[in-house]
């Protein structure tokens, strides 16, 4: 009877067993990752070797790094490399300078950080790989371009499958509440505060991502003409169109911290001005920037977040892979990974990163929603609410008019 009993049990396990093993099949077939015949094709690559060139100016975007080249080390037997860069151009140059000198293979980078006029530029010139790879990567079907389509437009620009989406950005402004009980929300407030409270107030020199993108903050408030910007520079008078923008800038830097005449070498630096009292008003192109920069003790509990009240900046940031990429097909793997709903989470909670993901959660298993529903908040971040106010990125022609004219301008010192 007993013996009766066990085999019917057993029987009754193996049933469980295989409809659950069916029920995950189902729920999980993008995470088999090593029966896909997507990732076997790291079991042909003659290099598992991949040069990630990506911006270095963040710790927590350096460490969040250093934790995927150990997760695609594990998994796949890939050593990714993090070339750490100051500006994403100097690797675009790098790139170019190859193809000049008839280098198709084994190029310098493998993987490259990028979006916007970078990604123009190497798109117009024939720097990228060109067969839509990005669209096909397993863990491309959580994305909803519908939904989000600067997942599939860079700046404004077809993505075509040329680059693969890798998190979310917006602009937004940190600042001490203790100090500052209502700040600043718009151009001509920020410029008054500042005349108010000089010495408090800086923002990275151009070419600086952020700091551009606090001139490209300012200019859409401050254009006349805001369609224009929408359009290749080209097309529309720089000179007109750019003057408030300068007047502002004319009107404010005196005010700044050193005079305006010395300006902050990247975000890092400006977070440790925030955090040491020199100044009272940060910025950053990571909404949850500043709430991280709390956890790590980098800045006191009293840091706010705030943006204008017309909206602020907002993009999607990407990988992509060059023509002459030495290690194309373990490269994908790598960008397949950043992609994938793990690496999306672990990117995204702020004691890690804090870098929004530009996955749909609504088109995930499950397991992976409650993983993303139960992300820490904190008092320090705008919620999600506040911060759907936003506007897109100018057309990508404008950034070097602007950062060339910014050179001109105030490089040295704001002195015409």
């Amino acid at each position: 009877m007993i013996n009766v009993f066990y085999k019917k049990s057993k029987r009754s396990f193996a049933k469980s067993f295989l409809f659950i093993f069916f029920l995950k099949s189902l729920i999980y077939p993008v995470f088999a990752l090593e029966n896909s015949s997507f990732e076997q094709k790291i079991m042909r690559e003659s290099s598992r070797d991949v040069s990630f060139n990506a911006w270095g100016g963040s710790p927590a975007t350096n460490k969040y790094i250093q934790w995927v080249a150990g997760r695609v080390k594990e998994k796949y037997g890939i050593t990714l490399r993090h070339v750490k860069l100051t500006n994403t151009s100097q690797a675009v140059a790098r790139i170019l300078a190859e193809k000049i000198a008839g280098k198709t293979e084994k190029g310098s980078v493998d993987l490259l950080w990028i979006n916007g006029e970078n990604f123009s530029r190497m798109k117009g010139t024939g720097l990228l790989q060109t067969n839509g790879w990005a669209n096909e990567l397993p863990a491309f079907r959580f994305v909803n371009p519908e939904k989000m389509p600067d997942t599939v437009f860079d700046f404004g620009i077809p993505t075509d499958g040329l680059e693969s989406p890798w998190g979310r950005a917006q602009f937004v402004f940190g600042y001490n509440s203790k100090k500052i009980k209502a700040p600043p929300r718009s151009a001509s407030e920020l410029a008054a505060w500042i005349r108010m409270n000089p010495g408090k107030f800086t923002y990275p020199q151009p070419p600086d991502f952020i700091g551009t993108s606090f001139l490209k903050q300012l200019l859409i408030q401050l254009v006349d003409d805001r369609d224009a910007l929408y359009q290749s520079s080209s097309n529309s008078d720089a000179t007109h169109l750019l003057k408030p923008l300068w007047e502002w800038l004319y009107e404010t830097h005196p005010f700044m911290w050193r005079n305006g005449t010395i300006f902050p070498s990247g975000s890092s630096h400006l977070l440790r001005l925030l955090g040491d009292g020199e100044i009272d008003i940060a910025m950053s192109f990571n909404p949850s920037e500043f709430a991280h920069a709390v956890e790590q003790e980098i800045l006191s509990k009293e840091v706010k977040s705030f943006i204008f009240d017309e909206g602020s900046l907002a993009n999607v940031h990407f990988v992509t892979i060059p023509f002459n990429s030495t290690s194309p097909d373990a490269a994908k793997i790598v960008a397949n990974f950043l992609l994938s709903p793990e690496a999306q989470i672990r990117k995204a909670n702020i004691k890690f990163w804090g870098d929004p993901t530009v996955l749909d959660i609504n088109k995930l298993p499950e397991e992976f929603k409650m993983n993303f529903r139960q992300l820490p908040v904190h008092q320090s971040m705008l919620s999600p609410e506040e911060l759907q106010n936003i506007v897109p990125e100018p057309h990508p022609s404008w950034v070097e008019v602007i950062e060339e004219e910014w050179q001109k301008n105030f490089a040295t010192g704001g002195k015409k």
